[in-house]
């Protein structure tokens, strides 16, 4: 997969790459020296077209280790591709991309956490850090000037796999996205790729977060008329992004491109 990742990488001469969370399976990482950083990311993605900035959020397994070790400068010393904060944005000005830290919102893992033990260090109490966090997300999203608006979040806010649909970002985190006219939504948690499309707004739930792992025929209610696509394998994603236009690729292992996605936008919006 990471060798067919190096090749789309390299023909559609990439700018960075995106990793949607559950960096470090199954447990995150024990400290910023666990030796699986370098063995999951480091050896892993050798590609010439892979060596530019990563840019990762923190998925649920992430929170079950070490949580701070990935947001950890040490970690950018060993290897300076790596990014992984908590809530951040990317501005390109072409593009923004708001990074949004999605665990803290899914109330079982703070109710029925079972044996699992989250790192919760750096969060405080749930819901003042979630108030917080939408405030500064919403602000930021009325003032951005970008042509393209991403949002990029572990969990799924639409998805018919294992999961299914985040009840806690349809209420809290998706109201804010379709008042502030986002384009896509991005999001790994489940183990498959997907194409959903928003029933009240332009907006394009994206799924990829079938990289290391797939659950094959582990679908929910695939009848559902939002759904544009869904592959139950492993494979990724690639965006192509230019004033006018977007080009979203969803491929499986072997490079074949399994879904493609294209939006439009007039060059200079009617004021």
């Amino acid at each position: 997969m990471n060798l067919q990742m190096g090749k789309v990488g390299e023909k559609l001469d990439i700018d960075f790459v995106v990793s949607t969370g559950d960096n470090f399976y199954d447990n995150g990482l024990t400290s910023d020296h666990d030796n699986a950083f370098q063995e999951s990311f480091t050896q892993i993605y050798t590609a010439k077209s892979l060596q530019k900035q990563w840019y990762s959020v923190l998925g649920n397994h992430d929170y079950r280790g070490d949580a701070e070790a990935q947001l950890s400068p040490v970690l950018r010393e060993i290897d300076s591709r790596w990014l992984c904060l908590r809530s951040f944005i990317v501005d390109s000005e072409l593009v923004e991309i708001f990074f949004v830290d999605t665990t803290p919102f899914v109330e079982e893992y703070f109710t029925e956490p079972q044996e699992h033990k989250y790192d919760w260090r750096g969060i405080g109490p749930q819901k003042p850090y979630i108030t917080n966090l939408l405030k500064d997300l919403e602000l930021a999203l009325r003032e951005s000037t970008a042509k393209w608006k991403i949002v990029v979040g572990h969990h799924a806010i639409r998805s018919v796999g294992h999961h299914g649909d985040t009840q806690e970002l349809i209420n809290q985190l998706l109201p804010i996205l379709q008042a502030n006219n986002i384009d896509f939504y991005m999001n790994g948690h489940d183990h498959c790729l997907e194409h959903i499309s928003d029933t009240e707004s332009p907006i394009q739930f994206l799924t990829s977060g079938a990289g290391s792992k797939a659950w094959r025929g582990d679908i929910k209610g695939m009848n559902r008329r939002d759904v544009n696509f869904f592959y139950d394998g492993q494979g990724f994603m690639s965006v192509k992004l230019t004033q006018t236009d977007a080009t979203i690729e969803f491929y499986d292992v072997f490079g074949n491109v399994l879904h493609r996605l294209t939006s439009s936008k007039q060059l200079h919006s009617s004021m």
